[in-house]
């Protein structure tokens, strides 16, 4: 309530309310106010252009369920079997794209899988994605689809899966072919750096907000690094960005990026094990992976390993390097007849 001196002077009366009724925001408080309003909007137009992506590219094979969890695969061609395992942030169509599938599919039954939380496939929280967990599950959706011995091909974190899936199941793998695999625990700065998205409550923020944008601002220079030296190829241009770019496919990635270096500490002691024809690749100029610390140091410790250094080539071999890649899985398949 007003004190009463001040019904009787209207000129004080005057001066309360404008004091107390104009009184000027605390810029905290306006900044605040401001910073939620950015992220409401940006959490905004990112859910857009993931439902447009979504709209714009719609699955184009076939769905299987295992233990609650749908995966996305495509199927190609007639012959022995060739499960294709992509890297991190990827899916299907950077396979397709490269022109793998087509060449592989002309004598094999090629199949390729979005990993879970990738593309089309579905990637619950209640579990931990590390190599060894999406090892069973591609082993169970596998022999779901009918196939009970495969060849297998992964490239860059699907290398681990297929190394996984190699050593938990070596029933199912009738020879392993590993594309610019990460095997051996190293000091990764960057895998610190893309892990945030990950992280409980503010992961989800960032990957509903900034991490989309700043992904697409990194686009160019990341597509350098992956595929430099080599210039990106034309067929790329089909890769669907704005799907990898998804807040959901976003943390993701983060998620494994956080599980990379854990991922190679669990399996760096066991690839020994490995009995059945193993094919390692690698492009010498890969800028994102030591080739000498980890695919040379594999081929040492598996000894029925072959080992083949693209000269010129970086960390996408399967993209730059397609018909070599396609001559290692041959290879691998004549090692197993």
């Amino acid at each position: 309530m007003m004190p009463s001196h001040h019904l009787k002077n209207p000129s004080s009366v005057a001066r309360h309310f404008a004091s107390h009724g104009n009184a000027t925001p605390h810029p905290v408080a306006v900044g605040a106010a401001v910073v939620v309003a950015a992220l409401a909007i940006s959490a905004l137009v990112n859910r857009f252009v993931a439902k447009k992506a979504e709209r714009n590219n719609p699955p184009t094979g076939k769905f299987v369920e295992v233990e609650g969890v749908r995966l996305h695969y495509i199927e190609r061609g007639e012959g022995e079997s060739l499960v294709l395992l992509h890297g991190n942030g990827s899916m299907i169509e950077d396979f397709s794209s490269s022109g793998l599938v087509d060449k592989a599919a002309r004598r094999y039954r090629v199949i390729v899988f979005d990993r879970p939380g990738f593309g089309h496939s579905e990637r619950p929280r209640r579990t931990m994605w590390t190599p060894e967990a999406q090892a069973d599950l591609i082993c169970k959706a596998l022999r779901q689809i009918g196939v009970s011995r495969a060849i297998v091909l992964g490239h860059s974190w699907g290398a681990s899966v297929a190394a996984a899936l190699a050593l938990k199941h070596p029933e199912m793998v009738a020879g392993v072919i590993l594309a610019s695999g990460y095997y051996y625990p190293t000091v990764r700065g960057d895998a610190v750096f893309l892990s945030g998205p990950a992280v409980p409550g503010i992961g989800d923020i960032l990957s509903h907000t900034f991490s989309p944008i700043l992904g697409r601002l990194m686009w160019p220079f990341v597509m350098r690094k992956i595929f430099g030296p080599s210039p990106v190829p034309k067929k790329f241009d089909g890769f669907p960005k704005e799907m990898a770019l998804r807040p959901s496919q976003v943390r993701a990635s983060a998620a494994e990026s956080a599980l990379m270096i854990p991922g190679a500490f669990a399996l760096r002691k066991d690839y020994a094990r490995l009995k059945m024809p193993v094919a390692i690749i690698a492009g010498e100029e890969d800028r994102l992976i030591d080739i000498d610390k980890q695919s040379a140091r594999l081929h040492h410790e598996v000894t029925q390993s072959t080992l083949r250094r693209v000269p010129g080539v970086g960390h996408m071999v399967h993209q730059s390097a397609t018909d070599l890649v396609m001559a290692a899985i041959d290879e691998a398949a004549r090692l197993d007849a």
